[in-house]
């Protein structure tokens, strides 16, 4: 039976699975930030807006539903397991999102210009890639098979010298 924690092909077949899993949610958020901030271009321009900027139209409202759907980001960096800092940067870039897009007028402007979602899926995938370029540590030095070899090379010497 093999230890999970020393065996270097669990370890590898979990971290190759764990980074899997975190390319998923990278896809997943992808596709829900270009619907969400980019998924219409505004004809005779470059620029784009997305359902988030048309939901906005709607006082208050339309503001908070646009709240909800980033939410679904920070669940994504939470399942991804992104760290504290980068839920609070996410968190920060929610509530501006929101509290601009109340002013009345600007913020129907600015909902489409700030683009929170895609900014937040930015950080988690710069998190997550940071993560993975990270090597992980070397396994320990085995100093039992150390030892027990030079047990048995000892036995086998000693053998050897008296035979001979």
């Amino acid at each position: 039976m093999t230890n999970r924690a020393t065996d270097p092909e669990a370890s590898l077949s979990a971290s190759q699975s764990l980074e899997a899993r975190q390319r998923a949610i990278l896809k997943r958020l992808d596709k829900f930030s270009r619907f969400t901030d980019s998924s219409i271009g505004i004809p005779f321009t470059r620029f784009q807006i997305g359902a988030e900027a048309i939901i906005g139209l709607l006082p208050v409202v339309g503001d908070a539903a646009g709240l909800v759907l980033s939410g679904y980001v920070l669940l994504e960096a939470q399942r991804a397991g992104a760290s504290r800092e980068v839920k609070l940067k996410m968190l920060r870039n929610m509530g501006i999102d929101f509290v601009g897009g109340l002013l009345p007028v600007f913020g129907d402007a600015f909902d489409a210009i700030y683009k929170a979602n895609t900014r937040n899926t930015r950080l988690l995938r710069n998190y997550l890639e940071e993560q993975l370029a990270v090597e992980p540590p070397p396994p320990p030095f085995p100093w039992a098979m150390l030892i027990w070899l030079s047990i048995l090379f000892a036995i086998v010497t000693g053998g050897l010298s008296l035979v001979l």
